[in-house]
């Protein structure tokens, strides 16, 4: 930053400028660096939500999957403590019915059947208590299963509905922009977000900021469609080559030519549509994202980046840790 404001004091000194106009040059280029320092945290932001969101759904399917595991082994314990306790009552019983036929027989057969059969109930009521136990137990995963289950596809469900729409919005897209076909558009679905490219002839003069009338054609066509799509968050982005401005007026770098030209896009969505100015926003990423080394008329370029709002997953997400 010092080094760059020492290259701005002396081009002012250079060019005579008076200290005036150096200080709103001064005021234009810092307002132009906060803003691209804050889209660049927003980038970072959004990945590493969406990173979080991953990680955090991959724990909850494990989770899904190891309940299973476990309720499918108390099932098992279950049905091993019943046929037990089945055994045992049946044993009861057959003793119940010695007792009963020898009772007339002396005393100390009687006593010795007696304490046999009080060691058989207190075994047989130690069974009812664990099998008692492991229903609650069972019920209880059964429960979480079922919870954990219900929330999995319900993550499923949002995010197949969010994918489905990009999806439509994404031919939408292609359907308003199909009359500039050749013209230097793409369109192209990425990790869950639409990039909508143009190439900066379509848009620009060489080194201007300022979109011509074919260019601001392209604009309201797809500001259009995107004026009716709700829970949608925007980036513009300005690309340039990687040949230096040669020039001591405006535009005087990359940087600024960049920054410049998604804030000239974005004016025009927001003037000739119904968009929510709180959902879209302007980036300049300079010469410093090129998408083809040796083709610097596609490294000049806007792109149009469509994402769906993830907040409400976020929240689904915390709901159930």
């Amino acid at each position: 930053m010092k080094y760059l404001g020492f290259i701005l004091i002396s081009i002012s000194l250079l060019s005579c400028v008076s200290a005036k106009k150096y200080k709103e040059l001064l005021a234009q280029q810092e307002a132009c660096n906060e803003e691209l320092a804050k889209y660049k945290s927003m980038a970072l932001d959004y990945e590493g939500k969406y990173k979080e969101f991953k990680e955090k759904f991959d724990v909850l399917t494990k989770d899904v999957e190891q309940l299973k595991k476990d309720t499918t082994k108390l099932g098992q314990d279950y049905r091993n403590l019943k046929a037990e306790y089945d055994k045992i009552t049946e044993i009861n019983k057959a003793l119940e019915d010695k007792y009963r036929t020898l009772q007339s027989r002396g005393a100390r057969e009687n006593a010795v059947l007696t304490a046999e059969l009080e060691s058989k109930n207190i075994e047989l009521q130690r069974k009812e208590e664990e099998l008692r136990a492991l229903e609650k137990e069972l019920k209880a995963k059964q429960a979480v299963l079922e919870e954990r289950e219900k929330r999995v596809q319900e993550l499923e469900a949002l995010l197949q509905k969010q994918k489905d729409a990009i999806k439509a919005l994404k031919q939408k897209v292609l359907n308003a922009l199909r009359g500039f076909e050749g013209k230097g558009i793409t369109v192209e679905e990425r990790n869950g977000k639409i990039y909508v490219s143009m190439e900066a002839k379509l848009l620009f003069d060489s080194g201007s900021t300022r979109v011509d009338e074919e260019g601001k054609n392209v604009i309201q066509q797809l500001a259009n469609v995107l004026q009716e799509q709700k829970d949608l968050e925007i980036i513009v982005e300005g690309h340039t080559d990687s040949d230096p401005m040669k020039r001591s007026s405006h535009p005087k770098n990359n940087w600024e030519l960049s920054v410049l030209r998604a804030t000239s896009v974005v004016e025009i969505m927001l003037g000739s549509s119904e968009m929510d100015p709180k959902t879209i926003s302007a980036a300049g990423r300079s010469e410093f994202q090129p998408i083809d080394p040796n083709d610097k008329a596609k490294n000049r370029r806007i792109e149009v980046i469509i994402a769906p709002n993830l907040d409400e997953l976020f929240q689904m997400l915390s709901s159930v840790e």
